[in-house]
């Protein structure tokens, strides 16, 4: 707990305040250390050809890399040929790297020293958590997943009071709803990129956000006019956003790739309690209380998840760790060649760098990769008839079967014992099918994610067909509610699927990827409510229904084309992996 908490924002802030007397790292209390955790085959190979990497054919040519080794054992016949060999044969005097011994090339090598994790147990590394501590940092996320998420649909449960309060349509009252899902579609496209800046990490991202978050619902409460009210929704929405595209990283960042499956799943359905359990928690609090009560329910929430992280989630980007494990080795011994492999790539960045991987990345990813864009169109059109669906709840449970407005929140538990039914036939299917694919590395071909994909995309037609042709007088209110138990298996399978799939195929960009998938779906989440009422009113509850079941159906086709053509289309990418 003491080496938890000491990575925590609170940690830090001691740490700050008493000077680093508490709270100290190992390295500090014994700076002698230090050669423990410095890489000599890395630090030779700056030395020798500028990177971190194998030298290549050309590189080779340059330099002895055999001449390299003998230099690590001392043997000085060795020196004076890799002398004459690197082309100085009158520089005997040459500098060294002191760690590996190895020449310095005067063109392309670096005399630095690489920090980096002490062994493969190193237990700094969130590879090497313990489980206990992982899992904690599991529930933190997905805590502050579910805090924002449920934003956006306990806002809905006041939407009738709000057109009266304020003299609007319903349609304008709806854009309260609308503006904050675009809010939280477009703040990953700035937040996720710079979580994986090595001199921030994830925790400034997160928590410095999510203060703003807590504290803008106050505007939203005593909003004095609409435009007030619209714009601070959306500015929320924005705020809180992070977490909703990070998360999976942050999760990545932790479990090796045959266990990230899990947590995925599990943060998706945190991700699902949000929206689900909104108009059932907003709805009693609206029907007695006002409009308001149901965003005091959001600050309060949102406040407790803010105190707990703030006390609980430690830093789970490695490249920060080893960015604060270098600067601290540096303070200590007064080296100032130690770096670490993140910063010596963000030396290298310009600002025009940052800017375009800040900004740009995650769009030219979404647009210009045929997977990303496919599978990120799919889940937006599964995300879209998700709030549109949602809309016809009121009509279909207040205005059918008489349901009053706390009650109709109620309608959407079916939604979510949908998600508790699809969790142990999935993680069975992951134990017992997809683990025993994973080769010795522990690697898997990211299109073997994909099966499950298969199942859940006929789940979303089924729900749609079964929840509006259910939907009347005649039938019990508990036949719909069960069908739509049916939507919850099918974007389960089909998010984890996904996002598992996104995760393998871009592990060097994973962050952005999931960026430009939480933009897409929130694009399409935040359009689709506008017309929802008037598309319910107008086509019934049975034909509108069959229309987005219809629309489902012609997406179905994408997860069994990139089964089959997937890892042709990623070996011609640029940025994908291609070495599975």
């Amino acid at each position: 707990m003491k080496e938890l908490f000491r990575d925590t924002v609170t940690g830090h802030a001691i740490r700050i305040l008493t000077k680093g007397r508490v709270l100290q790292y190992e390295e500090e209390r014994d700076p002698s250390l230090w050669k423990r955790y410095v890489n000599k085959e890395k630090s030779g190979h700056m030395a020798h050809h500028g990177h971190t990497g194998e030298p290549d054919e050309k590189e080779e040519e340059s330099g002895d890399t055999d001449g390299q080794q003998q230099q690590h054992n001392g043997d000085s016949t060795s020196r004076e040929s890799s002398d004459t060999r690197v082309g100085h044969p009158e520089n005997t005097h040459a500098r060294r790297n002191e760690v590996s011994g190895v020449l310095v090339d005067p063109e392309k090598g670096r005399d630095v020293t690489i920090v980096t994790w002490f062994s493969d147990d190193d237990p700094e590394n969130p590879m090497n958590w313990s489980m206990g501590k992982k899992f904690l940092v599991t529930f933190l996320i997905c805590l502050l997943t579910f805090a924002v998420y449920i934003g956006s649909a306990i806002y809905s449960a006041g939407t009738e009071e709000i057109t009266e309060v304020f003299g609007v349509s319903q349609v304008a009252a709806t854009l309260g709803l609308t503006l904050f899902v675009a809010g939280y579609g477009l703040g990953p496209m700035i937040w996720a990129p710079m979580s994986e800046i090595p001199q921030i990490g994830r925790n400034p991202v997160y928590i410095g956000t999510l203060v703003v978050f807590v504290f803008f619902q106050f505007a939203v409460i005593y909003a004095k006019n609409f435009g007030m009210l619209l714009a601070f929704r959306f500015l929320t929405g924005f705020f809180g956003s992070p977490v909703l595209a990070t998360g999976g990283a942050s999760l990545g960042d932790m479990y090796k790739p045959s266990k990230r499956a899990y947590a995925i799943g599990i943060w998706g359905v945190a991700a699902i309690c949000g929206p689900v359990l909104g108009p059932l928690i907003g709805g009693f609090a609206a029907q007695h209380k006002g409009w308001q009560w149901p965003i005091w329910e959001l600050l309060w929430l949102s406040g407790f998840a803010l105190i707990v992280l703030v006390l609980f989630l430690p830093e789970t980007s490695s490249s920060n760790i080893l960015y604060r494990r270098t600067r601290r080795l540096r303070k200590r011994t007064g080296r100032d060649d130690l770096k670490c492999e993140p910063e010596l790539m963000s030396e290298q960045m310009t600002g025009k760098d940052i800017v375009m991987m800040t900004l740009v990345k995650p769009f030219s990813l979404t647009f210009t990769e045929p997977i990303l864009f496919l599978l990120n169109l799919y889940i937006a059109l599964i995300y879209g008839l998700l709030y549109v669906w949602f809309e016809s709840f009121a009509i279909v449970f207040e205005g059918i079967y008489g349901f009053n407005l706390g009650e109709e929140g109620l309608s959407f538990v079916g939604i979510l014992v949908g998600a508790f039914v699809v969790i142990p036939p999935f993680f069975a299917y992951l134990w017992y099918v997809q683990e025993p694919q994973f080769n010795e590395n522990g690697e898997l071909k990211p299109e073997k994610r994909l099966p499950p994909a298969f199942v859940g995309a006929f789940c979303i037609p089924i729900c749609l067909f079964w929840f509006g042709w259910t939907s009347r007088p005649s039938i019990h209110w508990i036949v719909p509610i069960i069908g739509s138990g049916f939507f919850t298996v099918g974007a389960f399978l089909l998010f984890n699927s996904v996002l598992n799939y996104l995760g393998d195929a871009y592990p060097e960009h994973a962050a952005s990827v999931y960026a430009g998938n939480d933009f897409m779906r929130s694009s399409f989440g935040a359009g689709f409510p506008l017309f929802a009422t008037a598309m319910y009113n107008n086509l019934g509850v049975d034909w509108a229904s069959s229309l987005l079941g219809f629309l489902s159906i012609a997406f179905i086709p994408i997860p069994f084309v990139l089964y089959m053509y997937g890892e042709r289309i990623r070996k011609a990418s640029k940025r994908a992996r291609h070495d599975l």
